[in-house]
């Protein structure tokens, strides 16, 4: 069982900027795909950023430009920086692990961590 522990949220003004982290616990991360998503209450959650373990990236519209999904494999971790932050990212985020015989928004996931950004 792969846990998976988010930290790096908060409240931060538009315009600013904020690194999520995630936390594994297995040295198979290596080998799986790795992204980031987020919610909004009342709504579905989204893919906000996907990285594979060739290192092929695939962004949302709406971050593209601002935000960069990261890994570092040897410490097992998922980053994400996220800069020129604007209301409308303000979203509980999740980190995912999931397999290539995986589609999105499977997989493992973390327990979410709030990003709040005002105008």
């Amino acid at each position: 069982q792969m846990r998976l522990v988010e930290s790096g949220g908060g409240l931060v003004q538009a315009g600013g900027s904020l690194r999520l982290s995630c936390a594994t616990s297995t040295i198979v991360f290596r080998f799986n795909i790795v992204g980031w998503y987020r919610q909004v209450s009342g709504k579905q959650r989204e893919l906000v950023a996907e990285l594979t373990p060739e290192g092929n990236t695939d962004y949302a519209d709406s971050v593209k430009g601002r935000f960069t999904i990261s890994r570092d494999n040897a410490k097992n971790m998922l980053y994400l920086q996220m800069n020129s932050l604007k209301p409308e990212d303000t979203a509980i985020y999740f980190c995912n692990v999931r397999s290539r015989l995986q589609t999105r928004n499977t997989g493992y996931w973390g327990q979410g961590t709030q990003v709040t950004v005002s105008s």
